[in-house]
This record gives C-alpha cells, sequence and structure tokens, in this order.
C-alpha cells in the first residue's frame, strides 16, 4: 500500500480517528508521518476506568490461589534471579525478568492456561523477521500430521506430507546456507 500523501513510499504508518462518529483513515510512509508530526501524538481517552489491570489480574490468581491451592494463601515465593515477589507481582502485573516465568511457573501456569487456553504463544509473527520461525511451526504441525495419518494407516496422504516436510527442510537448509554466504 503507497503512501496517501507522497504516493510513492511504502505506507508504514495506518492512522485512523474517530472524530465525532465520523472514521477517517489514512495512510502514510514514516517520512511524511515525521513532517506531518503523526508520530508524536498522545492518544486521548475521555473516560476514567473503575478497575486496572492490576486489579482483574489479582482478582483472577486469587480467585484461581483459592479455588485450587489453599496452601498460597499465605505466602510468598521470589524471584532468585531479580528478587520480584508474588505479591508484588500482584500489586503491578509485572515480572521483573524472564526468570520470573520458571520460578513461578507452579502459580502462574494454571492462571495463564485458563486466561489464554495454552501456554504456547500463537500470536502474531512479523512476516519479514519471523520467516523461520513460522516455517519451524509449519514443520512441527506437518510431523505431527505425517505421525497421525501413518498411525491411521492413510499412506498416500503420508506420503505427501513427507513430501512436504522435505521441501520445507530443503528451502530452510537453503535459507542457512544463503544467511552464511551473505
Amino acid at each position: 500500500m503507497l503512501c496517501d500523501i507522497c504516493k510513492k513510499n511504502e505506507a508504514t504508518v495506518h492512522i485512523t480517528k474517530i472524530i465525532n462518529g465520523s472514521k477517517q483513515e489514512i495512510n502514510l510512509c514514516e517520512k511524511c508521518a515525521m513532517e506531518r508530526g503523526e508520530l508524536n501524538f498522545v492518544p486521548q481517552i475521555d473516560f476514567v476506568a473503575p478497575f486496572s489491570f492490576q486489579n482483574i489480574l489479582s482478582g483472577i490468581m486469587d480467585y484461581m490461589i483459592n479455588a485450587n491451592n489453599e496452601q498460597y494463601k499465605s505466602f510468598d515465593v521470589s524471584c532468585k534471579n531479580c528478587g520480584t515477589s508474588y505479591n508484588e507481582f500482584k500489586k503491578t502485573g509485572f515480572l521483573g525478568c524472564s526468570e520470573c516465568y520458571k520460578n513461578f511457573n507452579n502459580i502462574l501456569g494454571p492462571i495463564i492456561k485458563r486466561v489464554q487456553v495454552n501456554l504456547d504463544h500463537t500470536g502474531k509473527i512479523p512476516k519479514r523477521a519471523g520467516k523461520d520461525m513460522i516455517q519451524k511451526k509449519k514443520l512441527l504441525k506437518l510431523k505431527a500430521d505425517l505421525q497421525k495419518t501413518v498411525s491411521l494407516e492413510q499412506y498416500e496422504k503420508a506420503a505427501t506430507i513427507r513430501d512436504m516436510i522435505k521441501q520445507i527442510e530443503a528451502q530452510m537448509k537453503q535459507n542457512k546456507d544463503d544467511k552464511k554466504e551473505g
């Protein structure tokens, strides 16, 4: 999509404004957005929520812990790496470091799983930077499908999946070789 102003560069900034019920959309390249000052905005929110993310998170955690484990009612675990305590996490809603996930896993795991259904990230992946990750995920899915089709004795389908796996592995090897040369 080209920039709505210069009509030359790729639009990387997409702005939607709703003013008095009228919706305006504009797509700009980074240069035009900088010139117009569109990257220096502060969102205007006209309401104050009576609750915060931290209060909601704390409430969910208290409910989950009280419903499942009475032993967690009066304890405080701390991260071995950064020192963030469980009570501090409940108050702020923020973990201190990546190690907190490991240290609080037995508490956070069931809560995250209940809220998000799954512990694995399944969100968006950038197209340019995430090609390898997308291929790896596709490869894992195909390998699981292959095992399933073989166990169901669907050998023709299994052969097709096997060929797809070989093709993706060859592409990944080629990409790896290209990166080494470049």
